[in-house]
């Protein structure tokens, strides 16, 4: 299977601003030659200045969306974002079992930029259980460890002691993201044996969907047979450029150049 004919599904919220989520995954994987298909499990109302409104959808029509997609060919790896609901997070928990030899990437998106929150309460304690052994790589941003480790994640210290707690409750390798550290912009992976940092000169500007960039281009290394670390570097870095291009949109937020 050549690059070009591989399939890559994201499962996540629909944002009409093409800032994140499935849009925005589908922007960076088209940029790398991949096909693209998508699982949707909420459609929010927001634009470039912040988040209005969230409408998850239901479980059942998300387990139809990825069933229909299953059926219509291999599906090469799998990037999940924002789930919306409990419920969703459990039949996405059952699509990652389907699908156990490919690269998993989970971004667990509990709130946006602008402070919405974008799963209900109830899910984020269930989040690491019903993960367990079942994805590649989790990514939390410094607020989302905090939530999952149950500690305060402030420094590059609590960010090593968050990656700990996430691994030893999920078993999945742990990136996470530093991007809101004050400083340098700092990456924390822990794979269970060994901490890596992969750091970068902090850039001005309000870039939207910087994680989500981030993750989805982590997964497409991936795909073409890169290991976790360098594929985290090789991501960190690309994401690093693609902020360098990012450009003004509307009357909030900059957006990437794709």
């Amino acid at each position: 299977m050549t690059q070009q004919r591989k399939l890559l599904l994201t499962v996540a919220g629909f944002d009409p601003s093409g800032g994140a989520g499935v849009l925005l995954d589908a922007a960076v994987w088209r940029d790398c030659g991949f096909r693209v298909a998508a699982v949707l499990t909420a459609v929010t109302v927001q634009n470039t200045a912040g988040v209005k409104s969230i409408h998850p959808l239901s479980a059942r029509l998300v387990r139809a969306q990825w069933r229909a997609v299953a059926e219509d060919g291999p599906i090469a790896g799998i990037k999940i974002g924002m789930a919306g609901t409990a419920i969703n997070l459990l039949a996405i928990v059952r699509m990652l079992e389907r699908h156990p030899g490919i690269p998993r990437v989970v971004d667990p998106v509990f709130r946006a930029s602008s402070g919405a929150r974008l799963i209900e309460p109830a899910a984020a304690p269930v989040f690491l259980q019903g993960l367990r052994g079942r994805a590649t790589l989790l990514t939390p941003n410094l607020d989302e460890a905090s939530r999952l480790a149950g500690i305060p994640v402030r420094t590059v210290a609590d960010m090593e002691k968050a990656a700990g707690i996430i691994f030893e409750r999920s078993a999945v390798p742990c990136l996470v993201k530093g991007g809101h550290l004050s400083g340098a912009a700092v990456n924390l992976l822990y794979d269970g044996r060994r901490m890596r940092r992969f750091a970068r000169t902090r850039l001005a500007g309000d870039v939207h969907g910087t994680g989500c960039y981030l993750s989805s281009s982590i997964l497409a290394f991936l795909v073409v047979g890169r290991d976790l670390p360098e594929a985290v570097r090789l991501a960190t870095a690309a994401t690093h450029r693609a902020i360098r291009r990012s450009l003004p949109a509307g009357c909030g937020r900059s957006r990437f150049d794709l």
